[in-house]
């Protein structure tokens, strides 16, 4: 049992989410394909994981299932106690709008809309008052460094401004569990090495948990775990220290 599992144990805390025995087939008959052969994953409060493998090793199904997108074949799925298998769709829906933050290797923002308003729309679609909703967006601005950029449209901002907006419309709404899925996989080297210190950051002075999908060892290396896929299965899943090492890279340059 890894530190994480034995201080959440020990603490009656649940799971932030657990996939056991989850299998994910698609097609019948001699046309199946099996995406997830039956495989186990715990995400505690606070960790920061990568799901990692090559095309076709699982890793993607297993992403689209912990964020309700998706649902396995047999196994279970939990997300703080809650048997996720057993909800009806809306109730899903309700999960991920609730519970969930989602940023992909496209931006997907808006883009006649500025911004701020990027990032006020899972606000408005939770009902908020307008008041909360301009303080929490130009919180998440902040946290992501864009205070000063709100009132511009995507077309006025790099590549990197915009995975930023991205990740302040992900983490507006406060989520319990943060999804990255290959965030950095339209960026340059500089840029991918902005959003994993921005994650690394999110991760270390807010609490946030993230799991994150990429390919590449390098972005991997940010996160405090690395569970690895091939052929539906998990192969492997250890600690790493790449976020630790970061964290002493900023207090040798402070």
């Amino acid at each position: 049992m890894r530190d994480s599992e034995t201080a959440a144990a020990a603490a009656g805390a649940q799971p932030v989410g657990e996939l056991t025995g989850v299998t994910k087939v698609y097609g019948h008959g001699d046309t199946a394909v099996v995406a997830l052969g039956g495989i186990d994953v715990r995400i505690d409060d606070g960790e920061f994981i990568a799901i990692m493998g090559p095309s076709g090793s699982g890793k993607s199904t297993c992403m689209n299932i912990l964020g309700c997108l998706d649902t396995p074949t047999s196994g279970s799925y939990r997300f703080r106690g809650v048997e996720v298998t057993t909800l009806t769709r809306n109730q899903r829906a309700l999960l991920r709008r609730n519970y969930l933050g989602f940023v992909f290797q496209g931006y997907n923002l808006l883009s006649r809309t500025t911004a701020f308003e990027n990032v006020e729309v899972p606000l408005i679609y939770r009902g908020l008052p307008v008041a909360e909703r301009r303080d929490r967006v130009r919180e998440a601005l902040a946290a992501v460094g864009l205070e000063s950029r709100g009132h511009h449209t995507p077309a006025e901002l790099s590549g990197g401004q915009q995975q930023r907006v991205a990740i302040a419309r992900a983490i507006v709404s406060q989520p319990t569990l943060l999804l990255a899925d290959e965030p950095t996989g339209n960026l340059d080297s500089k840029l991918s090495r902005e959003i994993m210190e921005l994650l690394v950051q999110l991760n270390e002075t807010r609490g946030i948990t993230i799991a994150m999908v990429t390919h590449e060892p390098d972005m991997a290396a940010y996160t405090r775990r690395q569970v690895r896929f091939y052929d539906g299965l998990v192969m492997a899943d250890e600690p790493t220290h790449g976020a630790t090492r970061l964290s002493a890279a900023r207090q040798a340059t402070r």
